[in-house]
């Protein structure tokens, strides 16, 4: 049986070039033809091509690096700079670019916004691809875990500790100094008594800036090594991180907007992200979803003022919890005086404001009713009898819960999970993202940009296939070489045809010069036509 035996040194009369390595149908040709069809000036990126000093790599290059890389999972601007020199997808899209590490990191760290701002031109390129709708929305978030340790988030407890610790070891260090003055009068040396002293008198002074920060800050932890970053809690246990937030359409699942929160909850984000959304879809949504996480009633009725409909279970429904005979739905409200009638025929009067100022007090005008009555011990145990809270948008919430129960709305709450759990699904799982690299908000928040982008477009890759999606780019886009025609017609306007070899780009050039030498080799002279210029040859 024959067998076919490879030969690394077999030489090719005519290699082929690194276009021919890659399929028509690859989808890195659908990456490359996604960042060619980005505005890079509206990016914030500015390219120049007649700056003067050392020439810098291609923007869009290091922008398709960037996304195709995040796409594979592969972030590291040390494995980024390692794919250019050994995986071919890499060197095709590169053309043969192979940028240090460090010049990789540094255009990362450089274009946050810029990154940032991709994810709105994405959008509206889906916008025209007729795959985002822009009507129904959905908003979910996640916690994702920053580059710093948990170890180092202070509290002012902490703080506290330390300092009490500190001046406890002052005071040690010097009842020891003085004990071994006593007993060593005639020996100077005390070098490690001072240095001692003065570790933990550094500790000190770090510790007060750090308690200093906290106070004027109004924060309840700080992380020494990422500031924005705080503490969070999840299924896989508690760290220092950040919340990640996205937006997502209905129609096909890609998402609208996305963003990096320094919270631990989900309350008061809704109206936020929403409003994100709505800017980059450059019209308001018709409705806007969420779970009972985002069920803070006052953040909803921002919402609900722009004539968006809401459709976010309050935490009472998601609870699942029976209501009980004296459940505060089953005391009345009487707006027009102002109180509340219990199931028993008493009323309770206004008292005052709950704490946080978001809604008023209602309790009973006389303890005693309440200590008296039969249902005592079921209805309140409270010495000064039973109290009921109203939301200053109580009436909103009421109206809410009502929709909710709608057939109709039950049916988007549904789709929810499908789609907007299916991103995190993708970026955590296929991707094996666990942590953000950069540090800082804005970091953290370029980071999940660029991981929308690649959700997104593996999503239109689902939907249009390789060719389909490529194709569909490119519509638009001047082919390479074009966008200096303009250039070169106003400068070889008033020259003789024969001096545009000069304006010619560098791979015409050398083809030309290619052409001349193997002329001259074959007949020992060149004689043009008088009427033809020299790139005439080529055609």
């Amino acid at each position: 049986m024959a067998i076919r035996c490879g030969n690394r040194e077999q030489m090719e009369l005519l290699p082929v070039s690194i276009e021919q390595y890659v399929a028509e149908d690859a989808p890195v040709r659908a990456y490359d033809a996604f960042v060619d069809a980005l505005d890079m000036g509206e990016l914030g990126i500015t390219i120049n091509r007649f700056q003067e000093g050392n020439p810098c790599y291609d923007p869009k290059a290091m922008l398709k690096l960037l996304i195709y890389g995040y796409s594979y999972g592969v972030r590291s601007s040390r494995k980024l700079e390692r794919e250019t020199h050994y995986n071919i997808s890499f060197i095709w899209l590169m053309g043969g670019l192979k940028p240090d590490h460090k010049t990789i990191a540094e255009f990362r760290r450089k274009h946050k916004e810029g990154i940032k701002r991709a994810l709105t031109q994405c959008v509206r390129l889906c916008i025209k691809l007729d795959l985002i709708a822009g009507n129904i929305l959905f908003v979910d978030g996640s916690k994702i875990r920053g580059n710093a340790s948990i170890k180092n988030a202070w509290t002012k407890e902490k703080c506290q500790k330390a300092l009490k610790q500190a001046e406890r070891r002052i005071a040690e260090v010097i009842s020891e100094a003085e004990a071994i003055d006593e007993e060593e009068a005639g020996l100077p040396s005390l070098v490690a008594v001072k240095k001692d002293l003065e570790g933990t008198g550094d500790l000190r002074e770090r510790v007060e800036h750090i308690m200093k920060e906290l106070t004027e800050g109004d924060k309840k932890n700080l992380n020494t090594v990422d500031k924005d970053c705080v503490v969070i809690n999840s299924v896989h246990g508690s760290g220092a991180g950040y919340n990640a937030q996205v937006v997502v359409d209905d129609k096909h699942g890609l998402i609208v907007s996305c963003d990096a929160v320094s919270a631990n909850n989900d309350l008061g984000q809704f109206s936020v992200q929403i409003d994100q959304a709505n800017e980059a879809l450059g019209k308001p949504c018709h409705t806007a979803v969420a779970d009972s996480g985002y069920a803070f009633t006052e953040d909803l009725a921002r919402i609900d003022r722009e004539k968006i409909q809401v459709i976010v279970p309050t935490q009472r429904l998601a609870s699942g919890k029976q209501i009980g005979e004296f459940d505060k739905r089953n005391f009345r409200y009487e707006a027009e005086n102002d109180c509340y009638r219990c199931p028993r025929g008493e009323v309770l009067v206004y008292h005052g404001l709950t704490r946080q100022k978001t809604g008023r007090v209602y309790r009973m005008k006389e303890a005693q009713t309440c200590s008296v009555c039969s249902a005592f011990g079921r209805c309140t145990t409270a010495k000064q009898g039973r109290q009921i809270s109203r939301l200053n948008e109580e009436e909103l919430r009421d109206r809410l819960e009502k929709e909710y129960a709608s057939a109709e709305n039950q049916a988007i709450y549904k789709r929810r999970q499908e789609k907007v759990e299916l991103p995190y699904g993708h970026i955590k799982r296929n991707l094996g993202i666990n942590s953000f690299l950069l540090r800082g908000r804005e970091g953290a928040r370029a980071e999940m940009s660029i991981l929308s982008l690649c959700f997104n477009i593996r999503r239109m890759l689902s939907l249009l296939g390789n060719k389909g999606l490529t194709a569909k780019l490119r519509q638009g886009i001047p082919a390479k070489g074009e966008c200096a025609a303009p250039l070169l017609a106003a400068e070889s306007r008033d020259k003789p045809a024969h001096n545009s070899i000069l304006a010619a780009p560098p791979k015409a050039v050398f083809c030309i010069s290619n052409a001349i030498s193997f002329l001259i080799r074959r007949t020992g002279t060149i004689r043009p036509q008088p009427s033809s210029p020299i790139p005439a040859i080529l055609s």
